[in-house]
Order: C-alpha cells, then sequence, then structure tokens
C-alpha cells in the first residue's frame, strides 16, 4: 500500500466518523449517546479488520512466497500471452516430445 493510500483511508475514517456522529444527532440522540455509537462503530470496523488481517496471515496468502509466486505467474503469463501462433506450436511440440503424456495448452490468447 501507498503513503497516499493510508492517508486516504484515514481521511475516509475521520470523515466518516464526523458524518455518522452528525447523522446521529440529527436523528435525534444525545450528544452522549451519539459519541458511544459512532464509537462502537468505530471499534467494530477496527475489530473486523484485524479479524480479516489476521485470517490472511494464518492462512499464508501475505508471505514473502506467496508474493513471490504471484508475480512470477503474472512474468510467465505476460510472456505467454507476447507468443506468436508458431511460437505457441513449437512450444507445444517441444513439451510433448520432453513428456510422455500428452499436454494440453490452450493456445494464444486471441481476444
Amino acid at each position: 500500500m501507498r503513503r497516499r493510500d493510508i492517508l486516504s483511508i484515514g481521511l475516509a475514517l475521520l470523515l466518516g466518523g464526523g458524518v455518522l456522529y452528525g447523522l446521529l444527532l440529527w436523528a435525534g440522540l444525545d450528544t452522549g449517546t451519539a459519541q458511544q455509537v459512532s464509537s462502537a462503530a468505530f471499534m467494530l470496523g477496527c475489530l473486523g479488520w484485524t479479524v480479516s488481517y489476521l485470517r490472511r496471515v494464518l492462512s499464508g496468502e501475505m508471505t514473502l512466497k506467496a508474493q513471490w509466486a504471484s508475480f512470477e505467474r503474472q512474468q510467465i503469463e505476460e510472456k505467454l500471452r507476447s507468443f506468436s501462433l508458431e511460437e505457441w506450436q513449437a512450444l507445444q511440440a517441444e513439451l510433448e516430445s520432453e513428456t510422455e503424456g500428452e499436454v494440453s495448452w490452450p493456445g494464444p490468447d486471441r481476444r
């Protein structure tokens, strides 16, 4: 995440809390109750974000290994998309000669 993203999220939280507090006052709640409700909403949001963060950490979605694998997969997909039809045929022939079984390649994306 970039610094600008973090600042935008912080500003959105600040403004969102102020708007919620104002709406609660406008709805007729007293200042103490409006403050408690807006604080509870903020705490529930923080708790939800923390739980989702812990889920990502424990499932391994945030590890360097997963990020590196995703990067490598994107690089390979980009390289395969740039192949011409002749290059695809040559690659498929080479793979079929190296393996004993059939290798089924979808071919280049010609949309």
